[in-house]
C-alpha cells in the first residue's frame, strides 16, 4: 500500500489562477495587520498577500487568487502545504499527545531512529540527536555549546555571506553585518572567512577554494592568525540567503580536512540545504563530505510545525544530564510529523524527483539566460535554485529580482529573492511540485525575465 496519495493529487486543480492582485480582502487584512502587529513584519511588504488555505505544492488567498507556490515557507513545506499522509499522522497524535519535555515517547524515538537512517555518511549508526528550542536558530546555539563543551574553545570560524539565524549566538555567525548591527556586542572570538563564489569573486573554481581555504588554514594554524582557542567551524554546504551558492569541488572536503588536523568540531547548517531539498537528504552528501555536528529544522516538522534538532556524532555526547535544555524539546506532534514527512519523500522517491525537475528548471532559466547578458549565472541542487541578476556593467541588480518577484506573484506564481544584494532569484518549491506545475510556473518566471529585461534595455 503507498504511503498517501500521489503528488498528482494534492493540489488545487486551478493553480495559478489570479484575478486582481492584491485583492480587497488581503488588503484589508494588511491594513489590519499594520495596526496592531509588530513592525518587525515583513514578507507583506514584498508580497501583499494574505492566505487562506494551500494544498501541496499551492496556495490560495483570502480573494480566491490561487498561485503556484514556488516558495514554500523559505523551505519549510518539503512535502507540500496539508500533505495528507503527514496529517494523519498529526491528527492521531494530537488526539493522544502534544507535549512531553523529553520524556520517551514513540513518537520522539521513531523520529531520532528515523534521522539516524538517513544521516550523511559516517554518522549513520553513529548519531545522537538533540532537541532544545524550535526554531533553527536553537539548534545552531545547540551546535555552538557542544562544540565548545567538546573543545574547552571560544572561537569560531563562519563565513561571508553565512546565514545561521535571528539568536545571538546565530547573529554572531551570521556574516550580514545589517541584521546584527543593532545588537552588539555579540559573542567574541568569531571570524568570517571567505565563502567561495567564483562567479563573484572573478576566479575559477580552483582558485576560489584554494583562497577560502588558506585563509580557514590560517586563521586556525597561523600564530598570528588572529583567533585564539577555536572552537568549531560553522558551515552551509549550500548557502541559502547568501544567494544559492553551490561551493566547488574540493571546498567541504578541505574543510575536513583542516577540522579533523586541529581537532575542531565541523558544522554543517542544513537548516534549509536538508531533508531533500537539494535532492539528496543531506546538501553535504553531494561532496561526500561528513560534518561532525549538523543542525536542521524548516522542513523538518513536516507540514510546518516548528521543530529543530543537532545530530552529532557520538563522541561529541559529553554532555551531562540537563546540559542542554529547552521547553518544547518535546513538541511530539511536530515530531510525528516529521517522521511521516520523511517516508512520504521516501516512498514516492522525492530525493530523485527533486533531482529531475532542478534539472528541468535550471534548463528552462539556463535558456533564458542564453543571450541575456543580465542573468550572471544560474546555480544549485535539487529543488535549490538561485538565478543572479547584474546589470550592463556587471554589478548586483536587485531592482530587476525585485521586479521579477512582483510580475511572477500577479500572474499567480510565488517566488522569492536572495542574495547578499538581493539580486538572486531563489527558487524553493515543495518537493512534491509536479512537472505539469513546473512547467506552468517557468511559463511565468520566463515570461517575466523577458518583459522585465527588454523594459530596462529601453530605458
Amino acid at each position: 500500500m503507498a504511503v498517501g496519495p500521489s503528488i498528482e493529487d494534492i493540489h488545487f486543480d486551478d493553480a495559478p489562477d489570479v484575478d486582481s492582485v492584491p485583492g480587497a480582502e488581503s488588503l484589508e487584512l494588511i491594513e489590519r495587520q499594520q495596526a496592531i502587529d509588530s513592525s518587525a513584519v515583513a514578507y507583506p511588504e514584498d508580497i501583499p498577500i494574505a492566505f487562506e488555505e494551500g494544498k501541496g505544492a499551492t496556495v490560495r488567498d483570502v480573494d480566491g487568487n490561487t498561485y503556484i507556490d514556488m516558495f514554500a515557507g523559505i523551505g519549510v513545506l518539503n512535502v507540500g502545504h496539508a500533505n495528507p499522509y503527514v496529517l494523519d499522522a498529526v491528527h492521531e497524535q494530537t488526539d493522544k499527545l502534544v507535549h512531553t519535555v523529553d520524556f520517551p515517547t514513540e513518537a520522539r524515538l521513531d523520529l531520532i531512529e528515523k534521522l539516524d537512517e538517513i544521516a550523511p555518511g559516517s554518522l549513520q549508526g553513529n548519531s545522537r540527536v538533540v532537541f532544545g528550542g524550535p526554531t533553527g536558530s536553537d539548534a545552531i546555539e545547540a551546535a555552538i555549546k557542544l562544540s565548545k563543551y567538546n573543545t574547552d574553545g571560544t572561537g569560531l570560524i563562519a563565513f561571508r555571506g553565512a546565514y545561521h539565524g535571528a539568536t545571538s549566538g546565530a547573529m554572531s555567525i551570521t556574516s550580514n553585518t545589517g541584521v546584527k548591527e543593532a545588537y552588539t556586542p555579540l559573542l567574541p572570538d568569531v571570524v568570517h572567512a571567505p565563502y567561495p563564489h567564483p562567479f563573484r569573486q572573478d576566479k575559477s573554481p580552483q582558485e576560489a577554494v584554494d583562497h577560502a581555504l588558506e585563509e580557514v588554514q590560517a586563521i586556525i594554524e597561523d600564530p598570528y592568525g588572529g583567533l585564539a582557542n577555536p572552537a568549531g567551524i560553522f558551515v552551509e554546504p549550500i548557502q541559502g540567503e547568501g544567494g544559492v551558492i553551490t561551493p566547488p569541488e574540493g571546498f567541504l572536503k578541505g574543510l575536513r580536512d583542516i577540522a579533523t588536523d586541529n581537532d575542531v568540531p565541523l558544522v554543517f547548517d542544513e537548516i534549509q540545504s536538508g531533508l531533500g531539498r537539494s535532492g539528496q537528504w543531506w546538501a553535504s552528501e553531494w561532496y561526500d563530505v561528513t560534518p561532525d555536528v549538523m543542525t536542521s529544522a524548516k522542513a523538518l516538522g513536516g507540514v510546518g510545525f516548528p521543530l529543530s534538532a543537532t545530530i552529532y556524532d557520538e563522541r561529541l555526547d559529553t554532555w551531562e544530564s540537563g546540559d542542554h535544555a529547552g521547553t518544547y524539546r518535546g513538541h511530539v506532534v511536530g515530531m510525528r510529523a516529521g517522521t511521516a514527512a520523511i517516508e512520504y519523500i521516501q516512498e514516492h522517491d522525492l530525493l530523485a524527483h527533486a533531482r529531475d525537475l532542478g534539472e528541468y528548471i535550471q534548463g528552462r532559466l539556463n535558456e533564458a539566460a542564453a543571450g541575456n547578458p543580465r542573468i550572471g549565472e544560474i546555480r544549485g541542487e535539487g529543488l535549490f535554485i538561485g538565478a543572479e541578476f547584474i546589470d550592463e556593467d556587471g554589478t548586483p541588480d536587485g531592482e530587476a529580482a525585485d521586479a521579477l518577484q512582483d510580475y511572477c506573484h500577479q500572474h499567480g506564481v510565488l517566488v522569492w529573492t536572495a542574495g547578499r544584494h538581493g539580486n538572486v532569484l531563489r527558487l524553493l518549491p515543495p518537493l512534491v511540485l509536479t512537472r505539469d506545475l513546473a512547467e506552468t510556473a517557468l511559463d511565468v518566471v520566463v515570461e517575466g525575465i523577458e518583459q522585465i529585461m527588454t523594459a530596462k534595455s529601453t530605458v
